[in-house]
C-alpha cells in the first residue's frame, strides 16, 4: 500500500435516518422533484407575493394536481411556492439585513450541552448537529441568527427595521401559524420544512438550507437550470453530435471507441467542466462555445478509457447492464480502444482555439490527473496480489486517488478555458473541493451496491469496500473472521452477499458509511467558504445537490410525467 496521505475532515453532524411524517414526501428525490415542478409553475404563472394563505392554497392545489401526488402534500407544496415567489427578492437583500431562524429541535436533545436564554439556544459548538455549521456560516456572511421557536421575538426584530428578509427552518405546523405574521410584514421570507414534526431530534434538507443562506444577486448563475444544462451535455454524446465535435470516425477502432463513448453514463465529469466554465466566464448565461464541447468530450474520453481498463483489470463482465468492452470484443481490442480514447482526449484539448498558455496548462493538468488515477488503481491492484484487511483510512485513500483526480481535471479544464487568471485564483479550492466530492461520490457508489438491486456487487467481486472496512473494524470473534476471509479473497463456505449485507446492518456499518458520506459532502461545501467569486461558489454548491440527488430509478409521479410528456427519467435517492 502507498503511504497514507488522507486526513479525514471534521465529522459531519450526527445523521438521524428517521422516516418523515406522512405530510412530508418520503425521499430526497420526491422532495426535489416537487421543488423543480414548483419552480416551473412559478416561472410560468408568476404569482406575486405577499399572498393570502387561501390564495396560496389554491396555487398549491394546482401543483398537486399537476404532480398527481397525494393531497396531504398540499401544505408542503404551498411552502415551496411561497419560497419561490420570494426567492429573487431574498437574493437582492444584503446578508447583513437578513435573519436566519433555526429550531432548537435540530439538536441532539439527549447530548446537547447548550443552555437557553430569553432569545433561544446558546450553541456550544460541539458538532453533534447541523446548528453549529449553519450558524457559523450565516454569521460569517453577516446574518443575525436565532435558534428559537415562536413568532414574538421574530416580529420584534422585524419591527426594529433592521431585518429585511428571513430564512427559516421549522416544521409545517409552526410555519402555518407563522404565515399570517410573515404576510403582514410583507418582507421576503423563505422556509425549509423539517422532515419530522415531533419536536425532538429532527432533520432537514441541508442542501436547501445552504442554498437559501447563500442566495445572492451577485451570483449570476443562480437562475441556471442545472437539469437543462446536464441534458444539453448528455446530448453531446449522441452519435451524430460526437461526429460534429470530434470529426468523422476513421476505421473500426474509432467506431468502437465512439460507440463506447455514446453508451450509458452519468456524464458528471463533462458536466463539471461546463459548470466551472460557466461560473468563471464573463457572461454565464451566454451560449456555450464550441470549444467547451471539445474539452468536455475530452474529459469523458479520459473517464471512459479508465473504465475500459478497470473492467479488464477487475475481470468484470458487465457495465451499464451490458457486456463490458473486453467481453464484447476481447482484451486486446478493448485495451487498444482505451488507449485510443486517452489519445483522443489530448487531441481534442490540443485542437481547441485556446491560447498556447491555456492549452499547455490544460494538458499538464490532464496528465497529472491521469498519473494520480493510475496510482490509485495501482494501489488496489497491488493489494490483490496479497489481499489483507484494509482500514477505513486506507480505503478512503484509494477513493481519493482513484475518483477525485477525474473530478479535479474536469473542473480545472473548464476553469482554465474560462481564463488563466481565473483558474490561478481558484485552483487550490478546486483541488480541495474535488477531493471531498470524489470521496463522497465513491462512498455513495459503495452504498448503491447494497441490496438485490445494487448496481454492482463488491462482495462477490471481492473488491475493497468502505462498508467492509467499517464492518471489519467493528466486528469480533467469528464475525471478524468471516469478514477477514472476504478481505483475503477466500470467503468461508456458506457466506453469501445477503448474509454479509445483513452483517453490515447488524454492525451499523451502513449507518457509519452514510455519516461519512455526509461528512465529505459537508467538507466539499466548506471548501468553498472563502471563495470570493459568487458565481463559482453558488454553482458548485448547487452541483453537490444535483449530483447526490439525481440517480436513476423508476416510479414516482408517473401520472404527472405522462400528462406533461416529460421524457426525463425521474431521479431518485440511492444512498438512503
Amino acid at each position: 500500500m502507498p503511504a497514507i496521505q488522507l486526513t479525514i475532515p471534521r465529522p459531519a453532524p450526527v445523521q438521524r435516518f428517521r422516516q418523515p411524517k406522512k405530510n412530508i414526501p418520503q425521499t430526497t428525490v420526491q422532495r426535489t422533484h416537487i421543488l423543480h415542478t414548483v419552480r416551473r409553475y412559478v416561472k410560468e404563472h408568476n404569482p406575486v407575493p405577499p399572498m393570502p394563505a387561501e390564495e396560496l392554497k389554491q396555487h398549491a392545489d394546482k401543483v398537486v394536481e399537476m404532480l398527481g401526488c397525494d393531497a396531504i402534500y398540499r401544505d408542503y407544496v404551498g411552502v415551496l411556492i411561497n419560497n419561490e415567489m420570494w426567492r429573487e427578492s431574498l437574493a437582492s437583500v444584503p446578508f447583513e439585513r437578513r435573519l436566519l431562524l433555526l429550531p432548537k429541535c435540530l439538536r441532539v436533545e439527549s447530548k446537547c450541552p447548550a443552555p437557553f436564554d430569553e432569545f433561544g439556544l446558546l450553541c456550544k459548538q460541539c458538532g453533534l448537529c447541523s446548528i453549529q455549521d449553519l450558524q457559523n456560516e450565516a454569521e460569517r456572511l453577516g446574518y443575525a441568527v436565532l435558534v428559537a421557536e415562536g413568532s414574538a421575538v421574530v416580529m420584534s426584530l422585524i419591527q426594529t427595521g433592521k431585518i429585511e428578509a428571513i430564512v427559516g427552518v421549522s416544521c409545517l405546523s409552526v410555519l402555518e401559524r407563522s404565515f399570517p405574521y410573515m404576510e403582514a410584514a410583507a418582507i421576503p421570507g423563505v422556509a425549509v420544512p423539517l422532515l419530522q414534526d415531533d419536536c425532538i431530534d429532527t432533520t432537514v434538507d441541508l442542501d436547501w438550507v445552504w442554498d437559501y443562506i447563500h442566495l445572492t444577486s451577485d451570483d449570476k448563475t443562480r437562475r441556471l437550470d442545472l437539469t437543462t444544462l446536464r441534458d444539453e451535455v448528455d446530448s453531446w454524446f449522441a452519435t451524430e453530435s460526437l461526429a460534429k465535435i470530434m470529426g468523422p470516425a476513421e476505421g473500426q477502432t474509432e467506431q468502437i471507441g465512439r460507440e463506447w463513448l455514446a453508451r450509458a453514463g452519468k456524464r458528471w465529469r463533462p458536466f463539471l467542466t461546463v459548470s466551472a466554465f460557466q461560473a468563471l466566464c464573463e457572461t454565464p448565461a451566454a451560449a456555450l462555445p464550441e470549444d467547451v464541447r471539445k474539452i468536455a468530450v475530452a474529459v469523458e474520453c479520459f473517464h471512459k478509457a479508465s473504465l475500459i481498463h478497470d473492467d479488464i483489470e477487475d475481470n468484470d463482465a458487465e457495465r451499464y447492464g451490458e457486456k463490458t468492452l473486453h467481453e464484447e470484443h476481447g482484451v486486446p481490442i478493448a485495451l487498444n480502444v482505451g488507449d485510443l480514447l486517452i489519445g483522443e482526449g489530448y487531441r481534442l484539448i490540443g485542437a481547441c482555439r485556446a491560447s498556447a498558455e491555456q492549452k499547455a496548462e490544460m494538458l499538464l493538468v490532464a496528465s497529472q490527473g491521469q498519473r494520480q488515477l493510475c496510482r490509485g488503481q495501482g494501489a488496489e491492484l497491488c493489494w490483490t496480489r496479497n489481499p489483507e484487511p484494509m482500514t477505513t483510512i486506507q480505503v478512503l485513500d484509494i477513493f481519493r486517488q482513484k475518483t477525485a483526480p477525474a473530478f479535479e481535471v474536469a473542473l480545472r479544464l473548464g476553469a482554465i478555458y474560462a481564463g488563466i487568471d481565473q483558474h490561478e485564483e481558484v485552483a487550490d479550492v478546486l483541488g480541495e473541493y474535488s477531493e471531498a466530492l470524489g470521496i463522497a461520490y465513491q462512498i455513495r457508489d459503495d452504498l448503491s451496491d447494497l441490496g438485490a438491486s445494487g448496481e454492482t456487487n463488491d462482495i462477490q467481486g471481492m473488491r475493497p469496500s468502505l462498508l467492509l472496512a467499517v464492518a471489519f473494524e467493528r466486528a469480533q470473534a467469528e464475525k471478524k473472521a468471516l469478514l477477514e476471509s472476504l478481505w483475503r479473497r477466500s470467503p468461508q463456505a456458506g457466506a453469501n452477499a445477503e448474509q454479509i449485507e445483513a452483517l453490515y446492518t447488524e454492525l451499523k456499518a451502513d449507518e457509519r458509511v452514510r455519516t461519512l458520506l455526509e461528512t465529505y459532502k459537508e467538507e466539499a461545501i466548506r471548501s468553498l467558504r472563502d471563495v470570493e467569486n459568487a458565481n463559482l461558489k453558488g454553482l458548485l454548491r448547487r452541483v453537490i445537490g444535483k449530483i447526490f440527488n439525481d440517480t436513476e430509478i423508476k416510479g414516482w409521479c408517473k401520472e404527472f410525467e405522462q400528462k406533461n410528456g416529460v421524457n426525463r427519467v425521474i431521479a431518485v435517492e440511492s444512498a438512503g
